[in-house]
């Protein structure tokens, strides 16, 4: 969807760790310290790729893969502020009634049809409704 709406969509990620994947906590922590030498994309679709099997060994398999700096990694990793960032993403993800993930929220409505053509119809829809916003009453 970047490639078709360069100056329109900005994608923002929320982690939203579930308390029923053992290493989801783990594994969101890990991937802001990925993201800190510019790897959080390429962590994070590992991640979801393994997301069966992960372990401690395992986030670091992966960080070792992306060439990370590890001492940086493992230090970014137990960040007090990377913690705070994943609790706040949990606290938006209750205020959004998030109940799984991944969920897709486009202009705070989540996005029933995960297609590309469902993200195309409500990106489009968003589009309009800003060109031609309805009046105030």
């Amino acid at each position: 969807m970047i490639e078709k709406y360069p100056k329109q969509v900005k994608i923002v990620y929320k982690n939203f760790p579930i308390p029923s994947h053992k290493y989801s906590d783990l594994a969101a922590k890990a991937a802001l310290a990925a993201q800190r030498q510019g790897k959080f994309w390429p962590f994070q679709d590992l991640l979801y790729a393994h997301y069966r099997d992960l372990s401690d060994e395992k986030i670091r398999e992966f960080a070792e893969r992306l060439k990370l700096d590890m001492v940086r990694f493992e230090k970014d990793r137990k960040d007090p502020a990377i913690a705070e960032k994943v609790r706040a993403d949990i606290r938006d993800g209750r205020k959004a009634n998030v109940r799984g993930v991944p969920s897709v929220f486009i202009n705070g409505r989540r996005l029933r049809k995960r297609s590309m053509q469902g993200f195309s119809e409500i990106i489009e829809k968003e589009l309009q409704k800003a060109k031609n916003p309805s009046p105030q009453k």
